[in-house]
């Protein structure tokens, strides 16, 4: 489960214009979208507010132009927002000055972003020691850390390599490497798989999926694809018009969008490795008692029972991790959750 809360965003508001700040001071810190386009300013973000909890995947999706990058950006200040508040830590990072910041993403901030951003006249080990070499440890040092982090990713022995003689995804992974060289509080990825192939793509995706458990980073992941967050999130927000329509676990928002706009994203989702047991069972009345016999676990995925569901003549106990029974699924129950848009 995740743990404290590390980054909170409130009322974010980025506006573009002649005169943000007095804009939103005209319209009460709350514009129309009317108020937006009638004075010829951009809500790139709109009044925005999340919690972003220690230890989880927070993915921030939607099409181009959604504001998701945006976001990113105001909270690592890369472009500061017009209004609202971001405490990073406990810390107000908007009253931060210049140089606070730059030590704030030298030593807490790791950044990964789809084109890479490697040093072509430096080899692997010079790249990924770089933001080390930045800070001022010593070569040793920073060579160590280099090493350790090559290892990680994958790509021990090709040290010596520079960008051009490395695929997009070993390139890639040198990126990652870079950014957790640091050993960042949290870890801010922006589109990071987006310009490589499916394969590629998908391998990475797994490698992520693998150093996340090793490593258990705060990281806030930023895509416009639907299957590559219900694989990688515990929750998912996503943005329309630069507004935070829903944000909430992967199955809550394939069996329960917030609108229409959500519903579209989430029609064609793979229920089957997203949906609990759970989550479609009718409950069971009264206090739960121990399971007669053997049961499915309330955990797994509908995609892992469905057989077992569909072939019973009889509805197929769901138990906890205690083998006390907290339902059941029927037949019936099976198919409208794999298979029915409007679910159960």
């Amino acid at each position: 489960m995740p743990g404290d809360v590390k980054i909170s965003c409130r009322n974010i508001w980025k506006v573009f214009g002649d005169d943000p700040k007095g804009f939103m001071t005209a319209h009460n810190g709350s514009p129309s979208s009317e108020a937006l386009a009638a004075e010829g300013y951009i809500g790139a973000v709109r009044d925005v507010s999340f919690d972003v909890h220690a230890g989880e995947i927070l993915i921030i999706m939607g099409l181009s132009g959604s504001g998701k990058s945006t976001v990113i950006r105001c909270i690592t200040r890369l472009n500061d927002p017009t209004t609202g508040e971001i405490i990073f830590d406990g810390r107000d990072i908007l009253a931060a000055n210049d140089q606070e910041m730059i030590e704030l993403r030298r030593h807490k901030m790791g950044m990964v972003f789809q084109n890479f951003g490697l040093l072509p006249h430096r080899n692997v080990l010079s790249n990924v020691a770089f933001p080390l070499e930045v800070q001022g440890i010593e070569r040793g040092q920073r060579e160590a850390r280099a090493r350790e982090m090559i290892e990680l990713v994958g790509l021990g022995g090709r040290e010596e390599y520079f960008p051009r003689e490395l695929s997009g995804g070993q390139q890639q992974r040198v990126g990652i490497a870079r950014s957790l060289a640091v050993e960042p509080d949290v870890w801010f990825l922006d589109e990071p798989f987006s310009a490589l192939d499916p394969l590629i793509r998908a391998e990475m995706q797994d490698e992520f999926i693998r150093l996340q458990k090793l490593l258990k980073k705060t990281i806030v992941f930023i895509t416009h694809d639907f299957e590559e967050a219900i694989k990688l999130a515990d929750r998912i927000g996503i943005m329309k018009d630069g507004r935070l329509v829903q944000l909430s676990t992967p199955e809550e928002m394939v069996l329960n969008p917030a609108d229409e706009y959500v519903t579209r994203f989430t029609e064609n989702a793979p229920r089957g490795r997203i949906v609990s047991a759970r989550a479609i069972m009718e409950r069971a009345k009264g206090k739960p008692k121990k399971a007669n016999g053997a049961g499915v676990p309330a955990d797994a995925k509908i995609g892992e029972i469905a057989e077992q569901v569909l072939n019973s003549s009889k509805p197929v106990t769901v138990v906890d991790e205690n083998g006390f029974a907290l339902g059941a699924i029927s037949r019936e129950r099976m198919a409208s959750a794999l298979f029915a848009r409007d679910g159960l």
